[in-house]
């Protein structure tokens, strides 16, 4: 199944829309794991729903960024996104490691 799924770049913002899901990930993921470092933000306002796939996607995207002495902010909460964060035991950074995300 095709994605609707989008992202544009605008200066330190990359605006996501569509469904984040699995067909979105494969789509966008090679325009996202080049995100240059000027993005500090993530607009997720359009998304309409994340699975687990899409947040996945996320925590990547959050720990690369991490990794590089960065910290992408996360703007707008999807369908999906703070149940599945919960699930996981993610913290709001989408850190697996972080303190918060184990209690």
């Amino acid at each position: 199944m095709a994605s609707n799924a989008t992202v544009q770049l605008d200066g330190p913002r990359a605006r996501i829309t569509g469904v984040l899901d699995r067909d979105a990930v494969v789509a966008l993921w090679p325009k996202l794991k080049a995100l240059p470092d000027a993005v500090t933000q993530l607009d997720l306002t359009a998304v309409e729903r994340v699975d687990s796939a899409g947040l996945a996607l996320l925590a990547e995207l959050s720990a690369h960024a991490r990794a590089n002495g960065r910290t992408l902010a996360l703007n707008g909460t999807p369908a999906g996104f703070n149940e599945l964060s919960a699930a996981y035991r993610l913290a709001p950074s989408l850190d697996f490691n972080a303190p918060s995300a184990a209690s």
